[in-house]
Parts: structure tokens; C-alpha cells; sequence
């Protein structure tokens, strides 16, 4: 409906584009563009999959490129890097567990002649403490025999 009312008749039949300038590469122009992240291993994830980066770079970032045709490419700066599609994703080697086992600590009280022992919290208070009670009450039950 649009097309047949506002539709205008072309004056000359025919293409025409200019064709393109040279030393521009259209394919890398016309292409989706990822920024993916390169992985210590030099792996770069990208639409589910695994691809291992063979030249060894330092690049942090790398530039996915998908082309009309179909193809893959992987680009650090200027630079078009090697890589492989890694069809099964290699393990991780977990580290070996090691279990520490503590026996179970077995409670030691001071000897009678230990400093803890002698401590008193508030020397006002001492004629409380459990240890003069119990003995002034032992003297007054001692027996003494008389021969």
C-alpha cells in the first residue's frame, strides 16, 4: 500500500553505487564485532563455544569478528591471531583433599600450687572463699584421741 502511493519511478535503470574505495577491506566493515575477554589459558569464549588462541600475545581483550560469509575471525589490534575451536572442554585437576583430624583436647586443671590458683579477684572478699570455709569446718569435726 505504502510502496504504490508514495513510489517513485527511478530516472535511469541500472546500479549505481560507487564502487568502493581501494585499501578498504568491506568484509571486516561489514561484520558484528564481539570484545571478548582472553583467559590466562588462552581461551576465548564466545556463542557457547571454546576457541584456543595459538599465538601467544599478551592481549587482556581480543575482537571477535563475524563475517557475511560465515567465517570467524579473532583480532588484537591490527593483528589477526591463530586459533582452533576446542570441541571438549578440557578438566580442571582438582587438588587432592587433605583432611586434619584434631584429637580432642583434654581439659588439664592447674595443680593445686599454680598461681591461678592463689588469684583472688578482691582481697575485701576473701574470707568468702570455698577453701577457708571447707577448712575451718574440718578443724571443728576432727577427732583427737586421749590415751
Amino acid at each position: 500500500v505504502y510502496a504504490k502511493r508514495f513510489g517513485v519511478a527511478p530516472a535511469k535503470e541500472g546500479d549505481l553505487h560507487r564502487p568502493a574505495p581501494k585499501g578498504v577491506d568491506l568484509n571486516s566493515i561489514l561484520c558484528v564485532k564481539t570484545k571478548r575477554s582472553l583467559r590466562n589459558d588462552f581461551t576465548v569464549a564466545h556463542d557457547k563455544k571454546l576457541y584456543q588462541v595459538l599465538d601467544g600475545t599478551r592481549a587482556k581483550e581480543v575482537m571477535v569478528e563475524e563475517r557475511v560469509n560465515g567465517s570467524m575471525i579473532i583480532r588484537y589490534k591490527d593483528a589477526i591471531l591463530k586459533f582452533k575451536e576446542i570441541t571438549t572442554r578440557p578438566r580442571k585437576e582438582e587438588p587432592k583433599k587433605t583432611y586434619e583430624f584434631r584429637l580432642k583436647r583434654v581439659y588439664v586443671p592447674p595443680p593445686a600450687d599454680h598461681p591461678w590458683r592463689r588469684f583472688k579477684i578482691n582481697p575485701q572478699y576473701a574470707h568468702y572463699s570455698q577453701r577457708e570455709k571447707s577448712s575451718k569446718k574440718e578443724k571443728g569435726l576432727l577427732l583427737t584421741l586421749q590415751t
